[in-house]
C-alpha cells in the first residue's frame, strides 16, 4: 500500500468580500435605501426645476435667493433663503449621516477592522485622487487649487435615483457598499468644511455651542425623551455653532453621533435607530430637494458648457468625479482586497465594483455645498464649478447606466434569488436552508412529488425542493452560495 502524502489545512481562510449580508442588516439596508431613493427621485426633479427657473426666469430665481428673513440679533441669523437651505437644511442632512456613521461603527460594517478595511480604504482613496487630479489641474497660473475639495464627494441620494430610474436591479450587497462607502464619504466631507472652510472663529459662540453639545449628549444618555426639550437645544447648538464661524452642518453630525445606536434591554429599536426612522424622510424628501432646488440652478449655455472643458477648475471637477473617484474608490478596493486577503463573492465580478465606482462619482449635494464654500467671493467661478458638478456628475451617471445595464440580467437573478420566500413566512429562504423545520417544509412537496414522477409524471420544482441546489457540494450548499461565518453571517471585508 502505497503512502499518501500528508494533506495540510490552510492556515489563513480568506475571507469573502462583498458577501451575503445577515439578515437584519439587509433589512435595515433595504428600509433606509429605500426611503433614500425616493429622495433621490425628489432630488433630481429638483435640481430639473432649478435647472429650467434658472434659465427661463433668472432674475426670479435670483431675487428669491437673496431674499433675506430671520433676526439680525444676537446671533446674526438674518439669512438669504440660499444660506438658510445651505447652513440649516443641510444640517437635517448630516444628522442623519452622523447617526449613519454612529450605527455603522456599532452595529453595521464598520464594526469591525477587517469589515471596515475595504470600504474606509475605498473611501479615502476616492477622496483623495480627485484631491490630487484637481490640484495637478489647478496647478498652474490660471488655476484656483482651492476648490481641490469640490470633487471628492458622493452623493448616495442622487446615485440611488439614477438606479430607480434606469431599473437597475443591484443586489443588496453592492448596495450596501455603495452606502457605507458614502457614509464614510459624509465623515471626510465634514472634517474637510470644519477645518478648511471655516475661518474668524468666534470662541465664545464655539464653547457655547459645545457646553450644548454636553447637555444633550447628558440627556439622551440619562434616558430623558420628550422632541419638545431636544428640538429646541438642537436649535439652539445650531445657531451658536452658527455664529462660532464653525459651518453649522457640524452640528448635526456631532448630535448625530452622540445618539444610542445599540439596543439595551427589551428594546426593538435603539434611540438613534428610531431617531433616524423619523427624521430620514425628512431629510431626503425635504432638506435636500430644497437645497439643491436653491443650489442647483445655474446658466447653462454653449459658452458656459465650453467653459466647463477648457477651464482649469470646472475641467478639474469634472475629471475629478468622473476619473478621481472611480479609479480611487476601484483602485482602492482592489488593493485593499489584494494585501488583506479578502476574496470576491463568486457571484460577482470586480466589473460589478468597477461600475460602482462609476456610480460613487455622482457628487451632487456635498460638492455643490462646497463649490459655494470654496469661493466664497467670486460667485462667478463658483457658479461655473456647480455647472461643472452637474456635468461631472451626469457623465457618471450614463457611464455607470451602460455598465450596470450590461450586467442587469444576472442582477436580476442575484436579487430573485434574496428574494425567494418558497414558504411564505417572511423570511428569505437562503437564510434558512441550515434550519432543520426548513428542511422539512421544504421537504414536504419533493416527497409528495415522488409518485407522481415515478409514474412518469414530469414536475417541474425549485431546486431548493427537489435538491438539486445541493447537489455537486460536499457541505450541502448550493452552487455559488458563499461560505457563512460560525455566527451565521457571511463573511464580510477584507
Amino acid at each position: 500500500m502505497t503512502d499518501q502524502p500528508p494533506v495540510h489545512e490552510p492556515t489563513t481562510r480568506r475571507r469573502q468580500f462583498l458577501g451575503r449580508l445577515s439578515l437584519p442588516e439587509r433589512t435595515f439596508i433595504t428600509n433606509a435605501l429605500r426611503t433614500e431613493t425616493v429622495g433621490g427621485m425628489l432630488l433630481l426633479a429638483a435640481a430639473v426645476v432649478a435647472l429650467v427657473w434658472a434659465n427661463v426666469w433668472p432674475h426670479a430665481y435670483e431675487n428669491l435667493l437673496d431674499l433675506r428673513i430671520g433676526p439680525s440679533a444676537p446671533l446674526h441669523l438674518d439669512l438669504t433663503l440660499a444660506d438658510w437651505a445651505k447652513d440649516g437644511l443641510l444640517t437635517i442632512f448630516f444628522f442623519v449621516a452622523g447617526i449613519e456613521l454612529k450605527r455603522e461603527f456599532v452595529a453595521g460594517e464598520l464594526r469591525t477592522p477587517s469589515a471596515a478595511a475595504l470600504p474606509v480604504i475605498a473611501a479615502i482613496c476616492g477622496v483623495a485622487l480627485p484631491a490630487i487630479l484637481f490640484a495637478l489641474i489647478n496647478s498652474g497660473s490660471g488655476g484656483h487649487p482651492g476648490g481641490w475639495a469640490i470633487p471628492t464627494a458622493t452623493d448616495i441620494a442622487f446615485a440611488l435615483g439614477v438606479l430607480a430610474v434606469v431599473g437597475s436591479h443591484l443586489p443588496s450587497a453592492l448596495r450596501a457598499f455603495l452606502l457605507t462607502l458614502a457614509v464614510v464619504d459624509d465623515l471626510i466631507a465634514i472634517l474637510i468644511i470644519a477645518v478648511f472652510y471655516s475661518s474668524g472663529i468666534k470662541f465664545w459662540a464655539l464653547g457655547l455651542a459645545f457646553a450644548g453639545l454636553v447637555l444633550f449628549w447628558f440627556l439622551h444618555r440619562r434616558g430623558v425623551k420628550g422632541w419638545y426639550l431636544f428640538v429646541p437645544l438642537a436649535v439652539v447648538v445650531w445657531a451658536l455653532m452658527h455664529e462660532s464661524g464653525i459651518h453649522a452642518t457640524v452640528a448635526g453630525v456631532a448630535m448625530g453621533l452622540m445618539l444610542r445606536c445599540h439596543r439595551e434591554g427589551d428594546e426593538k429599536h435603539s434611540p438613534g435607530e428610531h431617531i433616524e426612522h423619523l427624521v430620514r424622510p425628512l431629510s431626503a424628501g425635504l432638506a435636500v430637494p430644497v437645497f439643491a432646488l436653491f443650489a442647483a440652478g445655474v446658466t447653462i449655455s454653449g459658452p458656459a458648457l465650453r467653459e466647463v472643458f477648457t477651464q482649469a477648475t470646472p475641467l478639474g471637477i469634472v475629471i475629478g468625479l468622473l476619473v478621481g473617484k472611480t479609479v480611487g474608490i476601484f483602485g482602492g478596493t482592489w488593493l485593499a482586497a489584494r494585501f488583506t486577503r479578502a476574496e470576491l463573492n463568486p457571484q460577482l465580478k470586480w466589473a460589478d465594483l468597477f461600475a460602482v465606482s462609476v456610480l460613487a462619482g455622482i457628487g451632487f449635494t456635498v460638492s455643490l455645498l462646497i463649490s459655494e464654500l470654496a469661493f466664497p467671493d467670486n460667485l462667478a467661478l463658483a457658479d461655473r464649478s456647480k455647472t461643472a458638478v452637474l456635468v461631472g456628475s451626469l457623465l457618471c451617471a450614463v457611464v455607470a447606466t451602460v455598465l450596470l445595464k450590461l450586467r442587469n440580467r444576472h442582477y436580476r437573478a442575484l436579487c430573485e434569488e434574496e428574494d425567494r420566500d418558497e414558504d411564505g413566512d417572511g423570511i428569505p429562504d437562503v437564510y434558512q436552508q441550515d434550519d432543520p423545520a426548513w428542511q422539512a417544509r421544504t421537504a414536504a412537496p419533493a416527497k409528495a412529488a415522488a409518485p407522481a414522477e415515478a409514474a412518469g409524471t414530469t414536475t417541474v420544482g425549485n431546486p431548493a425542493q427537489t435538491g438539486d441546489a445541493t447537489r455537486g457540494r460536499a457541505d450541502g450548499r448550493p452552487h455559488g452560495q458563499p461560505e457563512g461565518r460560525s455566527d451565521g453571517r457571511p463573511g464580510t471585508g477584507g
